[in-house]
């Protein structure tokens, strides 16, 4: 049984989608802008007044801005998928792509390549931008783990806009999957952080931004939260797959 992949006609097509959909083509641009431009203002503002002003750890702190451009990468996952639930599109889609799972690959392969390559350019304009305010406080680009947290940042955001898409597939309703995402994002880490202990570290968001800090947290390295993290995206987009392959359209 051959596997159905995606095919350059088909992500050819779905390129154009995010392209001509205004909403989705400025989520993504938004991810660049809200991470790199947060970040250079806030630093520029209070880089340099004192040690630890923008975060305990140096290194985590040179990605403030990732906290609001990870709601852009959300919004994008979520937007690129949701647009297929609207007005028949999706009837129209497996008319011309007849093979679901082959459409499904297509169309998480292109929102993955999109938000990783503005991730990674994210992630090396948001440090180099943001260290030029920082005075004597700034990090060398060379330094340890500076290469990796600017590679481990465009797949945070990657792994953010699949996890959204996936959701979204699932519900069918960009609205709902932001409703759920955003609060478990920036409310529920610190809301039940003290009473979950080290749980609170597996949240996607928390263990995937352990590949961004100096050292390790907890339980987690560097790598291994990015692997947590890539585990609840994975969940998502599986159960994403399940829903398109088992509804009516």
């Amino acid at each position: 049984m051959s596997v159905a992949l995606p095919t350059v006609p088909v992500l050819h097509s779905e390129w154009i989608k995010i392209r001509s959909l205004r909403g989705t083509l400025w989520a993504l641009i938004a991810v660049f802008a809200a991470t790199v431009g947060i970040q250079t203002l806030t630093a520029a503002a209070i880089g340099d007044a004192e040690a630890g002003s923008m975060g305990a750890d140096p290194l985590l702190a040179a990605f403030y801005g990732l906290t609001f451009g990870q709601i852009a990468a959300l919004a994008f996952g979520a937007s690129a998928f949701a647009a297929e639930f609207h007005h028949g599109a999706l009837r129209n889609t497996l008319a011309a792509v007849p093979d679901r799972t082959r459409f499904y690959l297509s169309k998480i392969s292109m929102i993955a390549v999109l938000s990783l390559l503005v991730g990674e350019v994210a992630g090396f304009v948001t440090f180099v931008a943001g260290q030029q305010f920082m005075g004597p406080y700034a990090i060398e680009l060379g330094a340890e783990g500076t290469v990796r947290a600017i590679a481990g940042c465009g797949v945070y955001l990657m792994l953010m806009a699949l996890l959204a898409a996936g959701l979204t597939a699932m519900l069918r309703n960009s609205a709902a999957a932001l409703a759920i995402l955003i609060p478990c994002i920036l409310i529920l880490p610190f809301v039940v952080g003290e009473a979950a202990g080290g749980l609170v570290d597996y949240m996607p968001d928390q263990a995937g931004q352990m590949v961004m800090r100096t050292h390790g947290q907890g339980d987690l390295g560097p790598w291994t939260g990015l692997g947590v993290m890539a585990l609840w995206s994975a969940a998502a987009l599986v159960g994403g797959w399940f829903a398109i392959r088992r509804r009516d359209v």
